[in-house]
């Protein structure tokens, strides 16, 4: 079930849960400037069926709840939700990333997340012009074989693979790496709005911490969430990714998670690059015609 601002349940306890305060727990144990999704995996695991309020006071919670209130309230947003962990809405697929997210905000129709079909089309944010006519050509694929596109709203390949989804009739998930209340990039304005009026956005990174430090902390939460949208999704495409491309902390997550990981034929074909072959012997599939997708899936 959603946590917007409505008492909900547990599923593994008959009492209410407050889910104001459970936004507030969670921005809470982000304020420890040493919390990172790693900690906060290893407390819920030592605390089993714990819930984020319940390590703090209600007047801890009722400050926190007021920032980040009025943090929703300067970015004019009225749309937003979130979803925790132990409520029958959280996608149990979360859980098998080695540190599982407990919370999550979200604009947009959260069914997406349950899509039978799912898979994240992701790549160089510096894309090449074959880059952009090769991740047009796989959505178009996807959609036609009503698979939802999942990708991370950044430059490059993440945009291409976003508009293609909605040119074409499509469903796409962005998963981003900033609060739910910030646009990153800021061109990419219109679009995060478009995918959180008829799609659905996901954020799990803290908004009062993010808003607290600095830009070198805060390029952190990036990573993380390739981690997320990999353990969100069946597969994974890198359609181009440079030696350093934070796609490879994606390819690395899917692999961990047994999630497919697919690699054009084109990286293998760049003398420039050994990750393909790297990611090839460790599982990876090489992808030269759209059957080697569907016939491994």
């Amino acid at each position: 079930m959603t946590l917007n601002f409505n008492d909900t349940t547990s599923i593994f306890a008959k009492e209410p849960i407050n889910s104001l305060d459970e936004m507030a727990g969670y921005e809470a144990l982000w304020t420890d400037s040493k919390t990172s999704f790693k900690s906060l995996a290893e407390k819920f695991r030592n605390n089993p069926h714990s819930m984020p309020s319940d390590f703090y006071s209600k007047s801890d919670l009722k400050k926190i709840s007021e920032e980040v209130l009025e943090k929703f309230q300067n970015a004019n947003l009225l749309d937003y939700k979130f979803c925790l962990f132990q409520t029958v809405d959280y996608p149990q697929k979360l859980r098998d990333a080695e540190n599982p997210i407990e919370f999550f905000y979200y604009r947009g129709n959260l069914d997406f997340a349950f899509s039978p079909k799912s898979i994240a089309v992701v790549g160089s944010r510096n894309a090449s012009e074959d880059g952009i006519k090769r991740t047009k050509k796989l959505v178009k694929s996807l959609v036609e074989n009503s698979f939802t596109i999942y990708s991370g709203l950044a430059k490059g390949i993440d945009t291409v693979a976003h508009k293609t989804a909605i040119e074409l009739g499509g469903k796409t998930v962005a998963v981003i790496g900033t609060p739910i209340t910030e646009v990153y990039p800021k061109e990419n304005s219109a679009l995060q709005q478009q995918i959180a009026n008829s799609h659905l956005l996901i954020s799990q990174v803290p908004i009062l911490r993010y808003s607290k430090q600095s830009i070198q902390g805060n390029r952190l939460f990036f990573p993380a969430r390739n981690i997320t949208m990999s353990a969100l999704t069946d597969a994974t495409v890198i359609v181009e990714a440079s030696e350093t491309s934070g796609t490879l902390i994606q390819a690395r997550a899917a692999l961990k998670q047994n999630r497919k990981l697919f690699i054009l034929d084109n990286c293998f074909k760049n003398p420039n690059l050994t990750w393909p072959a790297k990611f090839a012997e460790r599982g990876a599939i090489r992808v030269r015609n759209f059957d080697d997708i569907i016939t491994n899936l």
